[in-house]
């Protein structure tokens, strides 16, 4: 079954991948999700924003995401936070309708805003208005109030380009090494990343644990579980995959499957099943 996803006309749209969700497609069903690209002023600092938006549901939609490698800035009623990396999977639940906004930064991104290293927000909630002020709080009002999700996230941008965020060549360098552990599944252990980056260890565990919030192995092996989340529930063998992404033994695959995504993997293939 091929996702169909919202787009906004005159947006600038990235290409939609609902990595890190659970069960993408019944997410799919329960709301409308759309990603849009930062514009060229904050390009070196966002990867892009997120809108989900949610309608009449008859019963409450649980959505589970297994986190991300990076900060996320979020706008709903009920809260209004920025999040820094967060090591075990969360979860929303949306009730009756509603709208989240939300922007998430590309890795290292979030430092020049922070003004120091981003390990002191891993694994933390923050209130937009503790964080920027009085300035926060009035965006946290304008988003909310705005019915226009592309004007809100118009909102967005005007707030972080006003900040004045300098670019950073160590953020950008972070950001590039970040994209190759997503991107490169041969690459499973730190000192294969770090050989790639012409760094010692431990330079690139201090590097990520400045301007990501955490070291290097657990970036590596998060994004092998998003691949393995992916791969599992489009039916392929678990032996083969654990092999594959660098696991001493399926044992191990599927504990860390289980804790991250919140169910085994052979429940997690039949749900795909369903799909």
């Amino acid at each position: 079954m091929a996702a169909i996803v919202p787009r906004l006309p005159e947006g600038r749209l990235v290409e939609t991948r609902q990595r890190g969700w659970v069960n993408p497609y019944a997410g799919l069903r329960a709301f409308d999700f759309l990603r849009q690209a930062p514009s060229p002023e904050l390009s070196a600092f966002v990867d892009h924003f997120w809108v989900v938006t949610w309608t009449d549901l008859a019963e409450p939609y649980e959505q589970r995401i297994v986190s991300h490698p990076t900060v996320n800035m979020t706008i709903v009623q009920d809260f209004h936070q920025i999040a820094g990396v967060i090591k075990g999977g969360f979860s929303y639940t949306m009730r009756g309708s509603g709208r989240a906004l939300g922007t998430r930064f590309r890795p290292g991104g979030f430092r020049p805003f922070l003004g120091g290293p981003v390990s002191q927000l891993t694994g933390r909630f923050v209130e937009i208005g503790e964080m920027f002020g009085a300035a926060g709080a009035t965006l946290v009002e304008q988003v909310l109030a705005e019915p226009d999700a592309r004007a809100a996230i118009a909102l967005v941008e005007r707030f972080l380009v006003g900040l004045g965020p300098d670019r950073d060549p160590l953020a950008e360098e972070v950001a590039a090494l970040v994209a190759l552990a997503e991107s490169d599944v041969s690459v499973t252990r730190v000192d294969e990343l770090a050989a790639r980056s012409g760094r010692s260890v431990r330079s690139l565990q201090r590097l990520f644990r400045d301007y990501v919030g955490i070291g290097p192995k657990w970036v590596i092996c998060r994004f092998r579980l998003h691949e393995a989340a992916e791969r599992v529930y489009q039916g392929l063998d678990l032996a083969t995959l654990a092999a594959e992404l660098g696991y001493t033994d399926q044992a191990h695959l599927t504990r860390d499957f289980t804790a991250a995504v919140g169910m085994p993997p052979a429940a997690y293939a039949r749900l795909g099943g369903q799909g």
